[in-house]
């Protein structure tokens, strides 16, 4: 259940998984003309844009606990069951959070039913995800993960209405720190504060972790990871699979 997952994994998300002001534009812009906006799996009151009407929907009370003062109203409940009435927003948005979803459908249907115009997801396409190094050189569990690839960019895309999806390119230096974000930044992932609340680091076995380290670490201090990826540092952002699933429910 997302509640038992983030009452443990939510302590100190606050401080690593901060929204970045470069996409949090691109998904403010997503959300078109939207006045009112519910945001489920709100967590902590990342990408939620202060110039609308925003309605917080998060089921872990530790992630509600670290909403900072000031962020919109956070109601506790599931994206299986809003407690809100038919059409009652413009837009329904949720952001790296369907993979967390008990029944995808579910909430998916419940994001159609609430919302009168437009449903903006954050998703992963993991197939883009294969050529990240993180995931390919030391980390290939994470892809065979079950749940992000169930609730993926392009199944999301062929569930929804009228829908499509763009990609959306992370910022070498990106504040918010989910794992493909450390693209250009490989020591990060010695970090167990910036790890603790990534789910796909603790959803992979403890060997897997501590195999990917090691072979990390060993190339860090050879030189084959600068002698490969040392380029990424020249890259001001790079597409490492996030997309921005747009439905457009007014057509």
């Amino acid at each position: 259940m997302p509640e038992v997952i983030y009452d443990q994994l939510g302590r100190g998300y606050a401080s690593v998984r901060r929204a970045d002001p470069r996409l949090a534009a691109r998904i403010d812009a997503a959300l078109a003309d939207a006045r009112t906006v519910v945001n489920v799996g709100a967590g902590a009151g990342s990408y939620e844009p202060p110039s609308r009407e925003v309605t917080a929907v998060e089921p872990s009370a530790v992630m509600i606990a670290q909403r900072p003062a000031g962020a919109a109203p956070a109601v506790q409940a599931s994206a299986e069951r809003l407690p809100f009435d038919d059409d009652s927003f413009d837009a329904a948005m949720a952001v790296l959070t369907a993979h967390h979803w008990t029944d995808l459908d579910a909430g998916l249907g419940e994001m159609r039913r609430v919302a009168r115009r437009r449903i903006v997801i954050v998703a992963f396409d993991p197939e883009a995800l294969r050529d990240l190094w993180i995931t390919r050189d030391y980390f290939p569990e994470i892809l065979g993960l079950k749940r992000r690839a169930g609730a993926s960019s392009q199944n999301l895309t062929a569930l929804l209405p009228n829908a499509y999806s763009t990609p959306l390119p992370v910022p070498r230096d990106c504040q918010d720190h989910f794992f493909a974000a450390l693209w250009a930044r490989p020591r990060m992932l010695f970090d167990d504060e910036v790890l603790q609340p990534m789910w796909v680091w603790r959803e992979i076995s403890e060997q897997a972790r501590a195999a990917g380290r090691s072979r990390l670490a060993a190339d860090l201090e050879s030189g084959a990871w600068e002698r490969r990826y040392g380029d990424l540092a020249a890259r001001s952002e790079l597409d490492v699979g996030l997309r921005i699933v747009i439905s457009d429910l007014s057509d």
